[in-house]
């Protein structure tokens, strides 16, 4: 799914509309970790089918998370993501769109 995904600048904005990051995508699996840009991390796929995806993601020493993304289009995703970040929890909705190129 996280292939079918244009490249280039995307931005994130949260349940109030408030821009949370802006991301030059050029690997898709970094919209998997929102909280935990530029982390090194690893991943499992818990589930996907054409429309969604789950992922578990592991970032040694920082924290962990979960997230799961809603494809709408190639320029739109839906993210929901929570974990722990150094011990405290979070959780974080953002919708993603490509806004153009990097």
């Amino acid at each position: 799914m996280l292939s079918r995904l244009e490249a280039g600048q995307w931005e994130l904005r949260g349940p109030s509309n408030t821009r949370l990051a802006a991301i030059c995508l050029g690997n898709p699996i970094q919209l998997t970790q929102p909280y935990h840009r530029g982390v090194n991390c690893t991943h499992d796929v818990v589930g996907a089918d054409a429309h969604s995806m789950t992922v578990s993601y592991s970032c040694p020493g920082v924290g962990r998370g979960r997230t799961e993304i809603r494809f709408e289009t190639p320029r739109l995703i839906q993210i929901d993501s929570q974990g722990l970040d150094r011990g405290a929890p979070f959780s974080m909705r953002a919708v993603a769109r490509r806004i153009g190129a990097c």
